[in-house]
Formats: C-alpha cells, structure tokens, sequence
C-alpha cells in the first residue's frame, strides 16, 4: 500500500513539506509507502468549465494537473498540504484541485473510497478555514476524510520554526499512523469479501425551474 503527498506550497522544502515529512515518516514506520508529488511554482491556472475533460479523458491544460491525475491511480490514499495565504489555502492548489476533481473520470472513479487528509502550515491563523476548504473537496469525491488528534495544522514562518512546533509535528505523526490504520482495516475488509457500496444513479438537482 502506498499514499501520496501533495505538496501544493510554491517552495519545495518550506513549511508544508516539512509538516508532510512528518507524516511520511509515520506511515513509513507503519509499512505504508509514502511518496511525495510538488505542484511546483509554475502558475497553475483554475478550471475553465470548458468540458473539453470529458471528451479527452484529462484536462487540456498539460501541465501538473495531469502528471497528478496520471499517477493517481496507483495510491490507496492521499494527503494534501497547503501554506495559509489570506486564512484559506493557497490559490495555486486550489486551482490544481479544482481541475484535479472536476477531470476526474473512470470506472470505478479514481478517487472514491480512497482515503485522504489535508495538512495546513500558517504563520499564525486561518488554518482552520484553509482546513475546510480543502476537506470539501474529498467530501463531493466520497473520500474518507482521516482526522488527527487535533486539527491537522502546524505553525511557523518557517521550516527550523515548524521543527519547534512540538504538538503541530505530534499531530502530523498520528494523522500518519490513523492514515496507516484505516488502509489496513480496508485492505482486512475486502480481504473478508465486504464490497463497497454499489452507487446508486446520479440525480442532478437544479433549483431554478
């Protein structure tokens, strides 16, 4: 089993890379591979609604939405990370995921059932919000979303200053260990014969008749 960890920081090794690390190293203690994606800090651009997706299978902006998108199928679960800009998470993975999930196709669905968890670094506030955003994208994908023993957040203006943040990193390393966990009692389930839930049909609701 393996899980990948998406750092959507513009700087490779900042704050949200060291939070993530954390994380790594506990799902590699628990035997659970953990590979780490970065966005980069190349400009990523939001999602047009154009639906071209939907005819080529990917967006057709070829840019890291697609390298994601590629590989993802490969992990049983995931964790984003993302730095606090303006107390919500940053634009630039905001724009990856929106693109992320609105291309994402196939049978059964890339994503569904696999479990993920969002991982914020601040300064000093908005972690909460950046926290909310980020999960709502797991909620509409039917992701289970794996908590910690306090929201999953760390705090500092920089890597040596997360190293400080003694709880924030303490919750970075049992978030690794619930993620190890539920990817354990998942793989025991569908060992036992216990098939996920068939979906029923989708009903699109518009509110202006």
């Amino acid at each position: 089993m393996k899980v990948l960890l998406i750092n959507g920081s513009p700087h490779a090794r900042g704050c949200t890379y060291t939070a993530l690390c954390e994380v790594a190293g506990a799902l590699e203690a628990e035997g659970i591979k953990a590979d780490h994606f970065w966005i980069g800090p190349k400009p990523i651009s939001g999602c047009l609604g154009c639906g071209q997706c939907r005819k080529l299978g990917k967006c057709f902006m070829d840019d890291a939405v697609n390298e994601f998108a590629s590989k993802a199928p490969e992990y049983d679960g995931f964790v984003f990370g993302s730095p606090v800009y303006y107390f919500g998470m940053n634009g630039a993975l905001m724009s990856f995921m929106d693109r992320v999930f609105y291309s994402a196709h196939g049978d059964p669905h890339p994503y569904r059932h696999k479990p993920a968890a969002s991982v914020v670094s601040a300064r000093r506030a908005g972690t909460t919000s950046a926290l909310d955003q980020i999960n709502k994208y797991f909620q509409h994908g039917q992701m289970p979303i794996i908590t910690s023993q306090y929201p999953n957040m760390v705090h500092g203006n920089n890597p040596a200053e997360v190293k400080q943040d003694l709880e924030g990193l303490q919750i970075m390393r049992t978030l690794g260990r619930n993620m190890a966990w539920f990817l354990k009692l998942k793989e025991a389930g569908e060992k036992a014969g216990i098939t996920p839930p068939v979906p029923e049909p989708r009903v699109g609701t518009n509110f202006i008749r």
